[in-house]
């Protein structure tokens, strides 16, 4: 077998990363007819079969699977050691590897990361938000974003907004016309919209009080992953909700949406920045802490 260059690694990476040819090819600056010919051809090599392909999407297979844990870490290696060199001028540089949960970029983290990148004009960044909880050092992302209480024990977290608390809200009208509960079990009686999870369910909302729990499966009218349908469809009065109170506050303020049974929902540490702990620290990586931990 003919020995692979760095860039048939790297294109391995891109399309595993974004599921399509064309999504590698844009963020490797490549045509999707280089991306593609660089997997054929070292697939041609190997004598194996990488990825799985149809008309809609592009899917590693096992022996893929197998190569991509193996050189996912010895790829980074090499990358971090070429940031190595750049950080040492004196502008901070490199590139910074971000996996994201869904929903969370139009409440901070897209202003905080355009007034990053303003502030470092030589630091480039990569960010994919999914749903799906992974392993960022497996699938080669610097650092991750995750609830405190998500953040494996191995990994160093940094906080990166406030104690969350879940509200359950409707409009003023929705509570008129069908009863404002008092307890929990009242919420059976309503309709729901309800964030459906990535494994298909739909999220059971979590109340407590002085001992008491609850997980409730309220009859959903409607359930999506998308946070933002679901805060439109409360608004618009399809139903009551459980929704991050952040997201809402303007609407709680101007009375727009209502919040009940507060005595049963309590705050919990809210969002992290968090990374390995036992490898290097790129120096993109380095310099986006401290700008978190100064305040930014």
């Amino acid at each position: 077998m003919h020995r692979s260059g760095l860039i048939e690694l790297e294109v391995v990476m891109a399309v595993m990363r974004r599921g399509s040819f064309r999504g590698a090819a844009q963020a490797l600056s490549m045509s999707p007819t280089a991306v593609s010919n660089a997997i054929a051809g070292l697939e041609s090599r190997l004598a194996i079969r990488l990825f799985h392909r149809t008309t809609r999407s592009v899917a590693l297979t096992e022996a893929g699977q197998r190569f991509v844990a193996r050189i996912g870490p010895a790829l980074r290696e090499i990358q971090q050691a070429q940031e190595e060199i750049h950080s040492l001028a004196d502008e901070p540089s490199g590139t910074l590897r971000l996996n994201v949960p869904q929903n969370i970029g139009p409440l901070f983290l897209d202003d905080l990361l355009v007034r990053f990148l303003v502030r470092y004009p030589l630091i480039r960044m990569e960010v994919a938000s999914e749903a799906r909880a992974i392993d960022i050092v497996a699938e080669g992302y610097d650092a991750g974003v995750r609830l405190a209480e998500a953040v494996p024990q191995d990994m160093i977290a940094v906080p990166l907004t406030a104690d969350i608390r879940m509200r359950v809200v409707a409009t003023p009208q929705w509570f008129a016309e069908h009863g404002t509960p008092q307890v929990p079990e009242d919420l059976y009686q309503h309709h729901g919209i309800c964030m459906r999870m990535s494994n298909g369910s739909n999220y059971r909302w979590e109340l407590a009080r002085r001992g008491q729990q609850f997980d409730i499966a309220v009859p959903p009218r409607l359930a999506t992953s998308d946070l933002f349908t679901s805060i439109a469809a409360v608004r618009a009065g399809l139903g009551v909700g459980f929704l991050p109170g952040f997201y809402i506050e303007e609407d709680l303020r101007s009375g727009a949406l209502v919040s009940v049974l507060d005595e049963w929902t309590q705050p919990f540490k809210g969002l992290c920045l968090y990374y390995p702990g036992h490898r290097h620290i790129p120096a993109a990586l380095r310099t986006f802490i401290a700008f978190i931990r100064a305040g930014r």
